[in-house]
């Protein structure tokens, strides 16, 4: 298989954003002739181009790169780790906010899922699981699903999972991972059901984690925080994940629990 060229990976990205040509010149103020010979070859786009048509078809900042390098020029974002002296007031705020989220469960995860950090309150979730499933690197989806993980205490689990999935998959779509392609295939082969969204209850805000706990149940909403204008690939695909009490029961146990 012949490795594909900028051009290539640019109608690839637009395809997958169900744009035409057309659409995406008006985007990007330029004409739909200059970028079908973009696409085709016969024209070789400049490394500003790249970043400006890449920024139009929101391509995630790691295949930015990828973009780039086809066209034979240098990575545009860094991808420092997390542990470098560059992440520093990154890695700062984030260890602030999970600090700050205890005693409720909160983590933070790489575009794989993949923990990468988490707060005190994370053992309310994962009391009880095989040990393997928390041995580095940790996936939190595979941790949430997996038959020997919380799976077992999660009472609401087929609508849980079809909340997952559906995430899941539209994260995969927009992200064009493979990975996350393959962790989807993985988490669906596990027992479980899954229910699809259907129309919520006059009272419903969100889909709950409701599960078990030293015999009473905790129920929990999720919220999600990113870094606003990454620059980078690292702070790009951080995330943390927070979980807040559903309920009053919740809140008063987890309190009480922390006291």
């Amino acid at each position: 298989m012949s490795t594909p060229t900028a051009g290539d990976l640019l109608r690839h990205w637009r395809l997958e954003r169900r744009l035409s040509q057309l659409e995406l010149a008006g985007r990007a103020d330029t004409s739909a002739r200059h970028l079908s010979f973009i696409e085709t070859g016969r024209a070789t786009p400049s490394r500003t181009m790249i970043v400006h048509l890449s920024k139009h078809l929101e391509i995630p900042l790691r295949e930015r790169n990828r973009v780039l390098l086809a066209a034979g020029y240098a990575p545009a974002y860094a991808q420092p780790g997390l542990d470098t002296p560059a992440m520093d007031a990154v890695r700062g705020a984030m260890r602030q906010i999970l600090a700050g989220h205890e005693p409720y469960p909160a983590l933070a995860i790489d575009q794989n899922w993949t923990m990468v950090d988490a707060n005190s309150g994370v053992s309310v979730l994962i009391a009880g699981i095989d040990p393997a499933l928390v041995t580095p690197p940790v996936n939190a989806l595979r941790l949430s699903l997996h038959p020997d993980g919380m799976a077992g205490r999660i009472r609401n689990l087929a609508e849980w999972r079809g909340h997952i999935f559906a995430r899941l998959a539209r994260q995969a779509e927009v992200t064009g991972s493979p990975d996350l392609a393959d962790l989807l295939e993985e988490l669906r082969s596990y027992p479980g059901g899954e229910v699809e969204l259907a129309v919520p209850e006059p009272d419903q805000a969100v889909v709950p984690l409701r599960i078990d706990h030293d015999g009473n149940e905790l129920s929990f909403l999720s919220v999600t925080t990113v870094f606003g204008t990454p620059m980078n690939v690292t702070v790009a695909e951080l995330a943390i994940e927070s979980f807040f009490p559903a309920d009053e029961d919740t809140m008063k146990r987890l309190t009480a629990g922390a006291r």
